[in-house]
């Protein structure tokens, strides 16, 4: 394929994305009009910016999420690997379940307890991702990372479970909520603080892709072509822990997407430059998180309950192609 042709996938992707957006800032039990959007007096100012935040929060949710499943696929050259898969997501979840259950006694501004979230998701994956990489380096097959993710996410979810069982009424209710996956509770602050954060992981993912050509070829090859893999290590684990965990800290735990939407990526359009599939992967991760949004919305289904019924069939064909 050419680039002419690629143009033209991004063309139709790109106004699918458009569609989708206006679709989901229009669906609700309220009929809204263009001024409730843009007059700020309106009847239905409130209910427009509850529906403004839920398409930002999906955006950028579709940005981040397949991202950080594309770092990390590409560093560890395995299609399977993923935040969901190797633990990344439950260990975020499990950071934030302390934080909800333990600061229910402290006071603190909107803002700082935004950024105390996030902050608690994002030290919980990089100190897992920092795991990861001394275990990989012990394993020769990387296949067994996916079985040390499954392992942590069990643990993970033990753990939650402990504090479950022992947390107060309020503070149970406040993380069953948020692991639902409310994508209609996302503030306006909140998105600031998702913002600055995933813009902080995308530049790290921007300086990584360059590397990340080179290392494909072999960590031999990549040294003479001057790659620092060390740097590049540190890269992917901040970019995709930064990406992976600041979404899950407000939105909840969705799982499969970022690898899932890679693979389609590479069915779509599979060229040698990794420039063009990380476009494409934010993209039609975009796509793919405002259209089950618009689901969300209609069957009232948690947005993660739809990632997990959507991405379980897909990864389980992807095994089995892959065993074929």
């Amino acid at each position: 394929m050419n680039n002419k042709t690629f143009k033209t996938i991004l063309i139709f992707l790109f106004s699918l994305v458009v569609i989708t957006i206006l679709i989901n800032l229009n669906i609700g039990f309220i009929k809204l009009g263009l001024a409730d959007f843009i007059d700020g007096n309106a009847q239905n100012s409130q209910i427009a910016e509850l529906r403004m935040n839920r398409v930002l929060a999906m955006f950028l949710a579709g940005v981040s999420i397949p991202t950080s499943g594309f770092l990390l696929q590409e560093y560890f050259q395995n299609p399977l690997a993923g935040p969901s898969v190797l633990g990344i997501t439950s260990v975020a979840s499990l950071s934030v379940a302390f934080y909800i259950f333990f600061s229910q006694d402290f006071t603190l501004p909107e803002f700082l307890q935004n950024g105390f979230i996030s902050i608690s998701a994002i030290l919980g994956s990089l100190l897992l991702m920092s795991i990861l990489l001394i275990f990989s380096r012990k394993f020769q097959d990387k296949s067994y990372l996916i079985i040390f993710g499954f392992l942590v996410s069990a643990l993970a979810g033990a753990v939650v479970s402990i504090l479950q069982l022992y947390a107060e009424n309020q503070s149970l209710k406040n993380y069953i909520l948020w692991s639902f996956g409310a994508n209609n509770q996302v503030t306006r602050n909140q998105l600031w603080v998702l913002c600055i954060v995933v813009l902080m992981g995308l530049f790290l993912s921007f300086k990584s892709i360059k590397p990340l050509i080179g290392n494909s070829l072999g960590n031999q090859y990549a040294k003479s072509l001057g790659v620092n893999l060390e740097q590049l290590k540190y890269f992917v684990i901040i970019a995709s822990s930064l990406l992976s965990a600041s979404v899950t800290a407000f939105l909840g735990p969705i799982l499969f997407i970022g690898i899932v939407v890679p693979h389609f990526s590479r069915m779509i359009y599979s060229p040698a430059k990794l420039w063009q599939q990380w476009i494409l992967n934010m993209i039609l991760g975009v796509l793919i998180m405002e259209f089950f949004s618009v689901i969300s919305e209609l069957s009232q289904f948690p947005i993660n309950v739809i990632t997990s019924l959507f991405g379980v069939p897909v990864i389980l064909m992807m095994i089995l192609k892959n065993k074929q």
